[in-house]
């Protein structure tokens, strides 16, 4: 026997499916009108600018969606995110804390202020003077 619930489901598939097939459209659609605008506002800010200031000659829209494109290769290298997995609010719960994945050399320097506070000074003092000490001794 098939449940009501689960017909509900298979009957609103095909809806997702035309759902999401949607919103890659509309998105691609955005991404390709964002970028003509881009260039567009390019190509105006360069030839009211560039050609009075530094004497350089004015720019068709192609040049300047092309300098868009290269400066976004340059310095924008098409990544949103440093991190590879997607941004999720509960993601901060999900991976240790970055002190318990330090390594263990790390782990000692936590301690250094304490230690600096107690001996810091005199073991450096004596650290110094047997420096100094061995460097009589060669001579």
């Amino acid at each position: 026997m098939i449940t009501r619930a689960y017909m509900r489901e298979y009957r609103n598939k095909p809806f997702w499916i035309f759902r999401i097939i949607g919103w890659v459209i509309l998105g691609i659609i955005g991404a390709a009108a964002l970028a003509f605008v881009l260039g567009y506002v390019v190509m105006l800010l360069w030839n009211w600018i560039m050609p009075e200031i530094f004497g350089l000659a004015t720019i068709t829209f192609w040049h300047a969606f092309g300098i868009v494109l290269l400066a976004r290769i340059i310095f924008g290298s098409f990544k949103h995110h440093h991190d590879k997995r997607p941004y999720s609010p509960s993601r901060r719960f999900s991976r240790p804390p970055f002190r318990e994945t330090k390594s263990e050399h790390h782990k000692k320097w936590r301690h250094f202020d304490k230690f600096w506070e107690d001996e810091g000074e005199k073991a450096f003092d004596e650290y110094v003077n047997n420096e100094k000490d061995k460097g009589s001794e060669k001579e």
